[in-house]
């Protein structure tokens, strides 16, 4: 029998490479190595990805406690709430890569995330109560600030419609892979560098849907604004110069963060496509070892 899955080692460095690549990139409204925002640093952001890594990456750690322990690690480290959003994307990514049976990362993460159970919810749902994501709000069923009576599966499923992170779960990663790497992969083809692919993916979630980061903050009417300017910003520097592109993606983050409006989610979504890329050459290039 064929041997796929991905050494703990290297699923760590992808993690840290990921969190770490999506800072060099001048996303509108983000934390980025340009510049800070919304009360957290650049640092805070690496920081989070080094602690949070050994738990994303550990084996003989269901989804639910890499979930639970990355977000602990991440809080003892710098005392708020950076990473919860890639911590709850990247988990069953890592898992599916660690337990592989085959080389497709997509089949893998698809047919995991239909497996979460009971105790799979009870650690997300405390880490999410830990991390206090901004603009939670209550469910009338499957409500994260009470103890979990469904399996992490079907949660995740209920919170869809309104959480694009909860979307992936329950639509078998497609945004990830239809829309993240299939943009980082165009961006690749034309020549961009590392800085204008990792920009190119984010701009593609922002212009794709709604984030929910701004949805739960400020509500629908102000994420359709973000979505349609995203979508203008796109039609307009696709294909400028470099420098433009940097600019103009400088001028907008500015005026994006005077509003304090941050699309998180879009900025989640990017880390977890660059770890999905990652982990996805990792499987293709594994020894196959019968």
């Amino acid at each position: 029998m064929l041997k796929f899955s991905v050494a703990p080692k290297r699923v760590a460095e992808a993690f840290i490479f990921a969190c770490e690549a999506e800072l060099q990139a001048p996303k509108p409204g983000n934390v980025h190595i340009f510049a800070s925002g919304h009360g957290m640093a650049t640092q805070d952001f690496v920081d989070s990805a080094h602690v949070a890594a050994p738990f994303i990456a550990d084996p003989n750690l269901t989804v639910g406690a890499k979930i639970l322990a990355a977000t602990k690690a991440t809080w003892a480290a710098v005392g708020q709430n950076t990473n919860l959003g890639i911590i709850l994307l990247c988990a069953p990514l890592a898992q599916a890569a660690l337990n592989a049976a085959t080389a497709d990362l997509r089949l893998e993460t698809s047919q995991l995330c239909k497996a979460l159970g009971l105790d799979d919810a009870r650690d997300a749902f405390q880490a999410i109560q830990l991390a206090s994501p901004a603009g939670l709000g209550a469910s009338t069923t499957d409500d994260v600030r009470a103890p979990a009576q469904t399996t992490l599966a079907a949660a995740m499923a209920q919170a869809a419609p309104r959480d694009r992170i909860a979307y992936q779960y329950a639509h078998d990663y497609c945004d990830i892979f239809d829309i993240g790497l299939k943009s980082l992969d165009r961006a690749r083809e034309a020549g961009e560098d590392e800085i204008l692919s990792t920009l190119t993916v984010y701009l593609a979630f922002l212009g794709s849907f709604q984030d929910s980061h701004i949805a739960r903050k400020y509500g629908p009417h102000r994420a359709q604004s973000v979505l349609l300017e995203a979508r203008s910003f796109i039609a307009q520097f696709s294909g400028a110069a470099r420098s433009q592109r940097i600019a103009a993606a400088l001028k907008w983050d500015a005026e994006l963060k005077q509003k304090r409006l941050n699309p998180g989610t879009s900025a989640d979504l990017t880390v977890a496509t660059l770890f999905a890329d990652k982990l996805g050459q990792s499987l293709a290039n594994v020894p196959k070892n019968g």
